[in-house]
């Protein structure tokens, strides 16, 4: 066992030592060199669709046999539409501005000192990440044209796929002039490489985890590197008073069952106690028509036939065909139960009044809240970001859809005439 520890340690070592040495050759790299690289590796994963479905094959076959939700699966699945999403990804991950470079602000001193703070990559960049392979490459993309190195390592669920498509971009990459070892996977299922791979913070310089509680929560404790949380989506949405109920009830089935096993699927349900009465046996019905299970409120319930629902499920991301719903009595109560039960992901109010809806926006703590809108958008793809690392729920850096920009630093550079400190 202790020769089986040293080899894994002195893997992730050799990893973290490739990713920094080929970091150093990316900072300098053109967007012409990245750009192209992209649109080889896009053409790549067309060209290679039956060996990526091949392997996820693989996985969906053993995910099965785990006995793992219908959910579940349907994030882990790899079919012609969503690996095409993959290379259109990449290829709008090209279409973006290199953030590499950009003046953030630029001034004179009094002293005649010409200040510029530019955008700069992060350097190495590890990123954990649980079930979809569909991250792989859009986090190997995003990294890559932010001039980043990247070491991947995805759930065990998922690790046919992942290796697949790491293997696809890597070469595709080098090929077009990008370094060798610019993009990486741990291509093994040892849960210990985690906790080797958070011990590295001379080679990796931040680490992005995406994944559940249990996930986040051992890099958060174990690592040695900075972090930025991407935490799980208890997402929200609230109906109030006078909302339009035809467009609730839309936005509502879209933002539950559109795809519920994904960070940006709606939750929690609540209802302003005036409307309830109308709206909820509308929804309830449109809801178990696509096989969702309703657990609510005692007046949820004396409402509608549904389950009880208990404190744990205010706080629980079912990732499944579940929703939560509580009936509220005012504006105030639905902020306060956003901000005390939410995860600070996404949240949603349905209403007709600008003051309500304003008072939302400014209220909610959370990175991303829509008005009239489904929580299903909060996604870098939709908001123009081309991918996305992931969803940031954390404060500092970054927050929000996760992309180019939040995968650089910033750096002052200062030019002189000789100038000293007096």
């Amino acid at each position: 066992m202790a020769a089986e520890t040293r080899s894994l340690q002195e893997e992730l070592l050799e990893i973290g030592r490739r990713a920094r040495q080929a970091s150093h050759a990316l900072r300098s790299l053109s967007s012409r060199v990245k750009n192209a690289a992209l649109s080889r590796v896009a053409r790549e994963l067309r060209a290679q669709a039956d060996t990526i479905k091949a392997a996820n094959a693989k996985d969906i076959e053993a995910g099965r046999a785990k006995g793992l939700s219908g959910a579940m699966l349907d994030r882990l699945e790899l079919n012609d539409k969503r690996i095409e999403a993959m290379a259109e990804g990449l290829e709008a991950v090209v279409a973006l501005p290199d953030p590499v470079g950009d003046i953030v602000r630029q001034y004179v001193h009094p002293n005649g000192l010409r200040i510029a703070q530019l955008r700069q990559p992060i350097g190495v960049v590890g990123i954990i990440y649980e079930s979809r392979p569909n991250v792989t490459a859009d986090a190997a993309a995003l990294c890559l044209k932010s001039g980043n190195a990247t070491i991947l390592r995805g759930g065990s669920e998922a690790i046919h796929s992942n290796v697949a498509i790491a293997r696809i971009f890597a070469e595709g990459a080098t090929a077009e002039g990008a370094p060798e070892y610019a993009v990486q996977m741990i291509a093994t299922s040892d849960r210990a490489a985690v906790g080797e791979m958070l011990k590295l913070e001379r080679h990796i310089d931040l680490i992005v985890p995406r994944g559940g509680k249990g996930l986040i929560a051992r890099v958060l404790d174990e690592s040695r590197i900075p972090v930025v949380a991407h935490l799980d989506g208890i997402c929200h949405t609230y109906v109030h008073e006078d909302a339009d109920l035809d467009m609730a009830v839309r936005l509502c089935v879209n933002a539950k069952l559109q795809r519920p096993g994904v960070c940006n699927a709606m939750e929690t349900l609540l209802v302003h106690e005036r409307v309830a009465p109308e709206f909820l046996p509308r929804l309830a019905q449109a809801l178990r028509d696509g096989g969702c299970e309703l657990r609510g409120c005692e007046k949820t319930r004396a409402i509608i036939d549904c389950n009880p629902a208990t404190d744990e499920d205010w706080v629980t991301e079912y990732l499944d065909k579940i929703l939560s719903i509580k009936v509220v009595d005012s504006l105030e109560c639905a902020v306060e139960h956003i901000n005390a039960y939410g995860s600070h992901h996404s949240d949603a109010i349905i209403t007709e009044g600008y003051a309500s809806a304003e008072r939302f926006l400014e209220e909610v703590d959370s990175a991303t809240v829509y008005v009239n809108a489904s929580t299903r958008f909060t996604d870098g793809f939709e908001f123009g970001l081309g991918a996305e690392i992931g969803i940031s729920t954390s404060k500092l850096h970054c927050r929000g859809p996760m992309a180019l920009e939040g995968l650089t630093t910033l750096k002052y550079v200062i030019r002189g005439s000789g100038q000293i400190r007096e």
